[in-house]
């Protein structure tokens, strides 16, 4: 492996994907909407004088085009005149999409403020409701989001495209990561080989670690500690994508393992003493795993506790119906980590034309 021979084509479910189809075509085809019940009973449209709610976060709902969710977080944090640490979110979303999304701003004692600084906001992007808050937003806090999503160019015949869709209504897809978390040609995973694992160790010039006790640094450092996260995540993302592809190749994937930790199918996000499966289930995944010395290297330094994720992506409440001949529309809820193109892919060959437009951009 390396140097842009990494796999970054998993296998599907049944074996083949039945017909292929566009994706992101305009923004509008790509719609997602963040599920936050935590504030559904307490949102305001802002018509009083109030916001609705108490504490010292000033929640609130943006509808985006264009603009990623971190870049939203940091115009945030400069229209409020506040630290980019003090914005929270709970996920990251799609670009090239109209997304609609919750933000929290660390504003302790600035309630009278609120009306002015949304009306501020509001000339950068829509803001469909606020609430205040006891705490900040941290990521996974929602339930999961609510895509509308239009395929076109759908090249095979209509009953073929829906006994497809049928079996993922019923059983679910691959829970893989998607491949951009692997960089072109898999060159963060190429830049994962060479990183120092020990960096991620190294505590913040404050003397504190952060990453919830897991004992590497995920903020407080540079822009080298940042990337060097961000690969190592690479790396651990490929290395469960490997074992899952295992499974489905021989048609596991739907039921645990004897010895896996886990009431429901689960793979290994690798760590410091690499699974907590044992058994049947850990003796296959550091097989796995072991294939990929260069990448399994990284995880014998590193304080990194193993954890274990999903190998099912189900999508709730799936529904779809054709616009035209070769447009169809589909409708459905996913929980955090599971991926909307992941789940599609298990039937479509999705060609982006969002990377297309981006590609045009910067010649």
């Amino acid at each position: 492996m390396g140097a842009g021979n990494w796999r970054l084509d998993w296998p599907v479910s049944a074996g083949t994907r039945v017909a292929s189809a566009q994706l992101k075509t305009v923004p509008e085809d790509f719609r997602v909407g963040e599920v936050l019940e935590e504030f559904s009973a307490q949102v305001s449209l802002f018509e009083s004088a109030n916001v609705a709610g108490e504490g010292e976060h000033l929640c609130l709902h943006l509808e985006k085009t264009g603009d990623n969710t971190e870049f939203v977080a940091g115009e945030l944090a400069n229209i409020a005149s506040c630290r980019s640490f003090d914005v929270g979110f709970c996920g990251l979303k799609d670009r090239h999409a109209i997304t609609r999304q919750w933000f929290s701003l660390y504003r302790p004692g600035m309630m009278d403020d609120d009306k002015a600084l949304i009306a501020e906001i509001s000339s950068h992007w829509p803001v469909t409701s606020a609430c205040r808050s006891v705490r900040k937003l941290r990521r996974g806090d929602h339930q999961g989001n609510h895509f509308t999503i239009t395929l076109r160019q759908v090249s095979a015949e209509r009953d073929v495209v829906e006994r497809a869709l049928e079996r993922l209504k019923s059983q679910g897809a691959p829970n893989y990561f998607g491949p951009q978390r692997f960089g072109f040609s898999g060159a963060n995973l190429d830049r994962a080989v060479h990183i120092d694992p020990t960096a991620l160790n190294r505590r913040s010039g404050k003397g504190k670690r952060s990453g919830r006790g897991r004992g590497w640094n995920k903020s407080g450092g540079g822009r080298d500690d940042r990337k060097n996260v961000l690969y190592f995540s690479a790396a651990r993302s490929w290395l469960f994508n490997e074992v899952l592809a295992s499974r489905v190749a021989d048609g596991s994937w739907q039921a645990p393992l004897p010895g896996e930790p886990t009431e429901t199918a689960s793979g290994p996000l690798w760590g410091d003493g690499g699974t907590s499966a044992d058994g049947e289930a850990g003796q296959r995944e550091r097989h796995i795993v072991a294939q990929a010395p260069e990448l399994e290297s990284l995880f014998a330094t590193t304080r990194m506790k193993p954890e274990r994720r999903p190998l099912m992506a189900m999508p709730e409440g799936l529904v779809w119906s054709w616009l035209d001949d070769d447009s169809l529309e589909l409708d459905f809820f996913l929980v955090p980590g599971q991926y909307a193109t992941t789940v599609l892919g298990d039937i479509f060959e999705l060609e982006d034309l969002s990377l297309s437009h981006h590609k045009k951009q910067h010649d």
